[in-house]
């Protein structure tokens, strides 16, 4: 369908930005369409690499999906695996920006430590393609996320701002002394992925819908529980090594 020749006599104030910039900046218009064509790919992209993993995914569907021609996508990312890793950085970046969205030092530390679970764990609900993602790289043994320099720095400013949370709660006297950072991290994103990695072959094994608004509340609950009970100060420590043989 043809697009429609824009009026005369449209208003200013209902123009949208990027019909402003056309006018007056052809420079900026340009860099703005490319970045927009960028976004957009990468949107359907994830889409693509989370449905049918790296193997399975087509740049000729990505293209059709955003009608953009598809010498323009490898252009942009050079090939599919360049799209897949843009896409991966692209994955994770959005998740640490999240985290590191939550204003943690504003609250004690143990309501910190709630608020980051229960943000953690809704991340994960409403970004399933995110968990697919992660499950797709796995199986290539995170043959491609390596590449990126970008998420482990990402990462290490996750990791501190958690060791902060974790040294607060201790001289507060309500955390043990011996938790990691990586250990709560890997902890906490454990018990929130599994909820949407498995939750359609729990659901049927167990005959028990995991995927209600209901069931997913009150697993949330459950697992910030667990967290907060396995950093209480009073929790048992965990044994590291046996001598008994």
């Amino acid at each position: 369908m043809a697009s429609k020749a824009p009026s005369s006599v449209e208003p200013s104030s209902t123009r949208s930005p990027a019909r402003r910039t056309r006018r007056t900046a052809k420079g900026t218009t340009r860099v703005n369409d490319a970045d927009a064509s960028r976004a957009d790919i990468l949107a359907m992209a994830t889409r693509e690499f989370s449905e049918k993993g790296l193997s399975g995914a087509r740049v000729d569907s990505i293209a059709e999906r955003t009608k953009i021609n598809k010498r323009m996508i490898y252009y942009y990312f050079g090939s599919k695996e360049g799209l897949y890793r843009a896409v991966l950085e692209r994955s994770y970046g959005h998740i640490r920006m999240s985290e590191s969205a939550v204003e943690l030092d504003a609250l004690p530390p143990e309501e910190a430590l709630r608020q980051l679970v229960r943000h953690t764990f809704d991340y994960h609900s409403m970004h399933p393609d995110f968990v697919r993602l992660v499950m797709n790289e796995n199986i290539h043994q995170a043959a491609h996320i390596g590449e990126l320099a970008s998420i482990k720095t990402r990462n290490r400013a996750v990791i501190k701002q958690l060791r902060t949370l974790l040294d607060r709660g201790v001289a507060a006297g309500v955390f043990r002394s011996d938790i990691e950072p990586v250990e709560l991290h890997m902890s906490i994103s454990a018990l929130c992925f599994y909820n949407v990695s498995n939750r359609y072959t729990f659901s049927k094994i167990f005959e028990r819908d995991m995927t209600s608004s209901s069931a997913v509340a009150a697993r949330r609950e459950v697992v910030v529980d667990m967290i907060m009970r396995w950093c209480a100060a009073d929790a048992p420590r965990a044994q590291r090594g046996s001598s008994s043989r």
